[in-house]
């Protein structure tokens, strides 16, 4: 696509220039930052399109510099300015952004967004354009329906990743068409995290350890708790994704998430997080019972607390990232109406909170390395209130509160309630070096730099972890039914 014309080039912003939607973006950020904002915009956008615009940008500055742009479409506007031609930035996102992406990438000669009283978009772009140029010349780049109005006005149209539909409505040359990366339902899955799902297998945990695990309704009843809160956990990960953006985009993997890179529109995730938790409700209160739902509710209430406030709030983070475990492992008590023993909460929470201290210390490392590169604009973990100094604090406390969770484990083992659950109890004791071993591992991977940000990620991946996984269940599955003389 190398074609120049005299005419002036006129480029939508999104979705066209950028893979995302910076309406959705700006409101994401406000929201972050106050959720009770949720409230007021309602109220705004009983007062217009315009004045909703206007009155989220004044009130969020978007990171211009990380957002999604399309490299394809980059390209060919650099190719069209250097061969001398205008180039204008013509967005129904508010002037402001308009302005901040048109000095980052210093192209257009011209930028015209939407104001406090106009909504540049559809009929009215139209109407701009022929003003400034006249009727029919100029090109349009865009990539929406609502765009359809200004390609049949335009001398010369490019669509931009068009959806089937688009197309169908207005045709053009293929060489005029820069299409998507096509989206699998792999992408979409992603959006979800199921790898996270490993996590849920903790409603398991009463269950087995209450030695109900030979009775298929209680299996029916914990499959479904499973597949319940794999549901609403998602329904987190999504609001976490759409709060992120621009931390994610700056970071070494978590720019590839879906909604981050722009494989995935930020406008599905509202409609996929409200999905998530109508069906596993419906789910919960038809199959299991009340209590549970109560549970799944009570999940979702912490996780969207950590998501927009807590998890900036040192200790706190930690605190709540491993009581969302042992809440997990209660909730499955609750499924099949048993009550988890003092000795399990206690041995959750200690583990758990090696684990969460382990995330925070690989985060720590990463910006430990930026801090002695390019000193103290890196001294302070993104959307974090953690410090490069605190590493030494944390390589103190993550695997102290891991050993004491062993030491909950092996108090445990000594206590006459075991005697009456296990043929043969003594058995269990030589999971003791295996949790201490494996404990031991990751923190020493992590310190070298081997080990990825997510620690149940790791693990899944890691054939040593399942080694001592498989053998913990060996251990367990003796200690129930091997009776020794």
């Amino acid at each position: 696509m190398h074609v120049t014309s005299p005419r002036p080039l006129c480029v939508d912003l999104d979705g066209t220039l950028i893979a995302t939607d910076t309406l959705w973006e700006s409101i994401f950020l406000l929201l972050r930052r106050n959720p009770l904002y949720l409230f007021m915009l309602p109220w705004w956008l009983l007062k217009g399109k315009a004045y909703f615009k206007q009155q989220i940008a004044q009130r969020t500055a978007l990171a211009v510099e990380t957002l999604p742009y399309r490299e394809a479409v980059l390209l060919f506007l650099h190719q069209q300015r250097e061969a001398g031609r205008t180039l204008i930035l013509i967005t129904a996102a508010h002037e402001k952004i308009a302005h901040a992406v048109a000095n980052h990438l210093k192209l257009f000669k011209e930028v015209i967004g939407s104001s406090a009283t106009l909504n540049l978009k559809g009929e009215k772009k139209v109407a701009w354009l022929d003003q400034h140029f006249g009727a029919g010349n100029y090109d349009y780049m865009g990539d929406s329906v609502s765009d359809l109005p200004v390609f049949r006005a335009a001398h010369t149209s490019y669509l931009v990743a068009p959806s089937r539909y688009l197309q169908q409505q207005f045709s053009c040359p293929a060489e005029q068409i820069f299409p998507a990366p096509r989206r699998s339902w792999k992408i979409v899955l992603k959006v979800l995290r199921p790898h996270q799902w490993a996590k849920n297998v903790l409603v398991f945990t009463p269950l087995i350890l209450s030695q109900q695990f030979l009775e298929v309704s209680k299996i029916f009843d914990v499959t479904l708790a499973f597949f319940c809160f794999s549901l609403v956990a998602s329904s987190g990960y999504v609001i976490n994704d759409l709060l992120d953006l621009a931390a994610d985009r700056v970071h070494t993997t978590k720019k590839n998430r879906p909604f981050a890179s722009g494989s995935v529109p930020i406008s599905y995730g509202l409609p996929i997080f409200l999905g998530l938790i109508g069906f596993s409700a419906a789910i919960s209160l038809i199959f299991i019972n009340t209590a549970f739902t109560t549970m799944l509710l009570f999940y979702l209430i912490i996780t969207l607390s950590y998501s927009f406030y807590l998890k900036r709030k040192m200790i706190v983070d930690i605190l709540v990232l491993a009581g969302l475990y042992t809440h997990r492992i209660i909730a499955g008590g609750v499924a099949i109406s048993t009550i988890p023993s003092g000795w399990l909460l206690a041995f959750s929470m200690f583990f758990f909170i090696s684990l969460a201290f382990l995330k925070r210390y690989i985060e720590l490392l990463e910006l430990n390395d930026l801090h002695q590169l390019y000193g103290n604009e890196h001294r302070t973990v993104k959307n974090r209130n953690y410090w490069v100094d605190d590493l030494e604090m944390i390589a103190s406390m993550g695997p102290t509160s891991g050993y004491l969770a062993v030491l909950v484990y092996a108090l445990y083992i000594n206590t006459m309630t075991i005697k009456g659950l296990y043929a043969a109890p003594h058995v269990l004791w030589l999971i003791c070096p295996i949790l201490l071993y494996w404990l031991t591992r990751i923190w020493f991977l992590a310190k070298r730099r081997l080990m990825v940000d997510d620690p149940v990620q790791f693990a899944i991946d890691d054939r040593v972890s399942w080694i001592a996984l498989v053998s913990i269940a060996l251990l367990f599955i003796i200690a129930s039914f091997i009776r020794f003389a």
